[in-house]
């Protein structure tokens, strides 16, 4: 065993810079490595799994080191590429790896636990010396086995319980505990089979014998393994316990007896957690515009490392996905497809597991632990075990969270959909763009990029435009089919003739009807969920609010409340106004929830169902209504922008958007890309297969630029009126963003705290910060907040800016009247 006294440098999931060196015990010498999960304690109580980021020889010179309790791992689970990649996030979003650590370990894999006290078991709990605090915690330790330090407080009756645990660990009466159970387990399936006795042919039939004599259950059993296995076919096949015991009543009762005879015996075998199917050889031939495309792209990762591909709604851009993806595993290469929406996912992975089988797997947040972890082992190892079979992943599709696997070779990253926010994550930290991110992950492995999309980000297509990227462009849908007619419906001059039913304009309505009498399809777009916007009251105007957040409460029927879709606070709907007692309270606005409602008093025949957060929360949801929906169970989908998401419908021939005007007079530089976007991504979903689609904007002010931009399909017009504003007032692409916000739940001591900030900050950045303001929900779970945006040229100085403005921030906490002052930095906020 090696004697020379090691130090790890530790990564532990926390918002705390680091690593935190400990020291290595002995016995650990030779089998510690980075990338290792090691136990070590940290404060007073906790206990946590970090990772060993680094091993040395260097004590520490500020205080001594604790010691690692344990190792968890026998092999790396992190590699040491990954935490490069995680150092570059914390750098350049401006957070700590910690926090990337826990956004990109599965759940399984981040282990926390407090200290707990144990009952020595040599101890005597009657010790007549014992005071009556030391008497009731160890009269509690022997009625429960362990006990947290905050139970014993409790117990006790003492805030601070260390003194006391401390006293009575060196009267030898109780242990410490700090231990971490590793919570992942490989799955095992159960199969049955005969007894190497009872495998030879008169024993066999002695048992059915005797069976049919005395155990008439036994011998259904034995019916029932037989033509299970096949035991005089051909080819036998395995037995699973579970099927085996459903063939008998009473099945495992019954199975139990046989095993105890000698008769079966049971063995086990490792299986994945996911159903893998056989891939189907399809062959893609391209037409002229798909080849063009090809070609292009080609050409393009000769001279860039990143392409675009602008190619228009159902275009062929997944054929083109699928042969590129083609030749990079053929060449001992993985590939990551990232998507935004797991509802996204429900559909193309069918798509793509039909052309690589079980060589593609699928990672999101829906995925329980365990199965989270099995796609992070399947690419750490190069595989698992699956019913005897190893089953590896070349292939891994998934929302922005996949980028964090421990991939070995990666060699291309497509983004489809790469405009959406979505790829953007808010809170917690790190709070990164997930495209950006892994074009740098890209660059670290060698590997190459493709973008796609149908309305490209303003950003990409500048880069695109500039030279910085390649580009490819398919402008014809694929199969000859015509990009849909966009009609605008003036909802202004309708309610004024009062010719709206509801919420439809006469023209969306006699298209709805028109389509269901020709057995097609439907698919309505409103950007609110719910079934009321608000209640308010007719006689003095009041509407109920949140009372921890600065917005109004929306009214879900199904579940009957009045719901904040900040903090998620709910409140039954009063009978009257609690400000003037009158009853007329009316709602105003209308979600998802109530055009459900509506609907059916219209098209009684019709079967309708709705696609947003409220009915998609389950594992499984997003597949079902997709899946409904694409076998033509569901006659009209209504939903919020996860309808616009690049999902592929062949029966749709109308497309209706409720109200255009939310998305175009909301309050951001990016509000006009953003509604053309969403408007020419719904549209898209009408007229698959041969059949002009329809779609019907429905507006009060139906002669808006990016309207008629979405109209007449330019993309171009769009982009050219963007980027115009945008270098005139100094955004993206010319300048990066920087979002600082301060939050206390003290509004006064907010605004002196956040003037003070800003007022560093302009000193700093003269002319190019701005703020502080109120956003416009401006409170959030009892927490007041005020942005503080910094525009920084784009120059290759921008990293030490940074640091800069890092040095800002810490200084400003420093201050006493600061403290308890939250700054939230977020780095190219969408």
């Amino acid at each position: 065993m090696d004697q020379t006294t090691l130090f790890a440098d530790i990564l532990l999931p926390l918002p705390l810079e680091g690593p935190f060196t400990y020291r290595v015990p002995r016995d650990l010498n030779d089998s510690i490595v980075e990338g290792q999960r090691a136990v070590v304690p940290f404060g007073k109580r906790k206990v946590y799994a970090g990772l060993v980021k680094r091993v040395h020889t260097t004590p520490p010179q500020k205080f001594q080191a604790r010691y690692i309790h344990s190792l968890l791992d026998d092999h790396p689970v992190v590699t040491e590429k990954q935490f490069r990649f995680w150092e570059w996030i914390a750098g350049y979003y401006m957070c700590t790896e910690g926090e990337v650590m826990n956004a990109a370990l599965p759940p399984a894999m981040k282990l926390s636990g407090e200290t707990k006290i144990a009952l020595n078991p040599d101890a005597d709990a009657e010790d007549e010396t014992l005071n009556e605090k030391e008497y009731a915690l160890l009269q509690a330790l022997k009625n429960k086995k362990l006990l947290s330090l905050g139970e014993a407080s409790n117990i006790a009756g003492l805030p601070k319980v260390l003194p006391l645990i401390k006293t009575l660990i060196e009267k030898q009466l109780i242990l410490l505990k700090e231990e971490l159970d590793n919570p992942w387990r490989p799955r095992l399936q159960h199969f049955v089979r005969l007894t190497e006795a009872f495998r030879d042919e008169e024993k066999l039939k002695g048992a059915f014998d005797q069976a049919e004599k005395k155990a008439p259950r036994q011998l259904e059993m034995l019916v029932a393994f037989i033509n299970l296995s096949g035991r005089y076919e051909p080819s036998q096949k395995e037995v699973p316990q579970r099927v085996l015991a459903a063939r008998v009543k009473g099945g495992h009762a019954v199975l139990q007896s046989m095993f105890k005879k000698g008769i079966f015996e049971l063995y086990s075998k490792k299986v994945s957690r996911f159903h893998h199917q056989q891939a189907v050889e399809n062959n893609i031939a391209f037409n002229e515009h798909q080849q063009n495309a090809w070609d292009d792209i080609r050409k393009g990762f000769k001279q860039n490392e990143v392409v675009l591909l602008h190619g228009v709604t159902s275009s062929g851009k997944t054929e083109l996905y699928i042969r590129l993806i083609r030749e990079t595993i053929a060449k001992g290469q993985q590939v990551l497809y990232l998507l935004p929406e797991i509802a996204l996912t429900a559909q193309i992975i069918n798509r793509l597991q039909n052309h690589f089988g079980s060589r593609a797997g699928i990672y999101h947040s829906r995925f329980n632990p365990m199965e989270r972890t099995e796609v992070w082992n399947n690419l750490l190892l190069g595989g698992i075990e699956s019913n005897g079979e190893k089953i590896t992943y070349d292939l891994v599709l998934g929302p922005r969270s996949a980028m964090f696997l421990p991939f070995s070779n990666l060699g291309l990253i497509i983004i489809d959909e790469e405009h959406e926010p979505s790829f953007k994550q808010h809170d917690p930290a790190p709070r990164y763009h997930a495209r950006d991110a892994a074009i740098y992950l890209a660059a670290m492995s060698g590997a190459k990029v493709l973008l796609g999309s149908a309305t490209p980000s303003v950003e990409t297509f500048f880069n695109a435009r500039s030279g910085k990227y390649g580009l490819a462009t398919i402008e014809k849908r694929h199969g000859g089919v015509m990009m849909p007619e966009i009609f605008v419906a003036d909802i202004r001059k309708e309610s004024k003739h009062k010719k709206m039913r509801s919420h439809f304009s006469p023209l969306l309505f006699d298209s709805i009807t028109e389509a269901l009498a020709a057995g097609e399809q439907v698919i309505l777009f409103q950007n609110r969920r719910g079934f009321s916007l608000r209640l308010e009251c007719d006689l003095c105007n009041w509407i109920p609010e949140c009372h921890q957040c600065d917005v109004t409460l929306v009214y879900h029927k199904k579940i009957n409340k009045l719901k904040c879709h900040y903090c998620g606070h709910t409140a039954p709907p009063p009978p009257h106004c609690p400000s003037c007692s009158s009853t007329g309270i009316r709602m105003k606005g209308f979600g998802t929830e109530k055009i459900e409602e509506e609907l059916p008093l219209f098209f009684q025949d019709a079967v309708i169902a709705r696609m947003d957060l409220d009915t998609t929360r389950s594992k499984n949801a997003y597949r079902e209504i997709i899946s409904d929906f694409e076998q033509r169970k569901i006659d009209i989908l209504i939903g919020t922008q996860m309808v616009s998401k690049g999902l592929d419908f062949n029966n749709v021939s109308v497309v209706g958007i409720l109200n255009a005007d939310n998305m175009l007079n909301f309050p951001d530089f990016r509000s006009h890309e953003r509604a053309f976007q969403l408007m020419a991504q719904v549209s898209g979903r009408a007229g698959r297969d041969q059949k002009r689609g329809k779609v019907i904007i429905q507006s009060f002010n139906p002669h808006h630029a990016v309207i008629r931009q979405v109209i007449d399909n330019d993309y171009e017009g769009m982009y050219n009126n963007q980027i115009l504003e945008r270098r005139n007032f100094h955004y993206p692409p010319f300048y990066r963003l920087l979002k600082l916000t301060a939050l206390h739940k003290d509004p006064e001591k907010l605004n002196r705290a956040a003037a003070q900030l800003a007022h560093v900050l302009k000193k700093a950045y003269p002319g190019m910060v701005f703020g502080p303001e109120y956003p416009i929900v401006a409170r959030i779970r009892n927490q007041y907040m005020k942005n503080i945006l910094v525009k920084l040229h784009r120059s290759p100085g921008l990293p030490k800016e940074k640091e800069k403005i890092k040095g800002i921030i810490e200084k400003f906490k420093e201050g006493k009247d600061n403290k308890g002052v939250r700054v939230i930095t977020d780095v190219d906020p969408v």
